[in-house]
């Protein structure tokens, strides 16, 4: 994957997790969301499971790129987002619809092993945690395109 389309991913699948989590903020009708949100996770964890396949295959391209830390980034953010599926505030919690329970706990463990794969690519953990800064510059770019 060349670079511009990666960063441009990466920046896509941060906006959809903030837009998850932003609607998991309010109190939306299940009817109407829950099967949306549960094709939304899905579509991000078959990225990033992509996108740890090629780290794995094509390690020293992502690591002289920098590319790891954005992957590592953007695991962490999810593996956060699934988190809150188990809180009781969460409209759409694994309380509230045991039906999702397995879906989030797959995910959840897959998160852990990408998040493990990365880990022993060797981005340094505080790198890993940080919360993404984008400039308004660069955002403002990204929308523009």
């Amino acid at each position: 994957m060349n670079r511009v389309n990666f960063e441009d991913t990466i920046f896509i699948l941060n906006m959809r997790i903030r837009t998850i989590r932003d609607t998991l903020r309010l109190t939306p009708p299940a009817e109407l969301f829950l099967e949306k949100t549960l094709d939304d996770l899905e579509f991000i964890d078959g990225i990033l499971d992509t996108f740890v396949r090629e780290l794995a295959e094509n390690g020293s391209q992502f690591l002289n790129n920098g590319e790891i830390a954005y992957i590592s980034d953007t695991e962490w953010q999810f593996s956060q987002l699934l988190t809150e599926f188990s809180l009781n505030s969460c409209p759409f919690s694994v309380q509230a619809f045991p039906s999702i329970r397995e879906k989030i706990a797959v995910w959840r463990v897959k998160s852990e092993n990408r998040r493990r794969s990365v880990d022993e690519a060797g981005v340094p953990e505080e790198i890993a945690r940080a919360e993404p800064v984008v400039s308004s510059a660069e955002f403002n770019g990204l929308l523009s395109n």
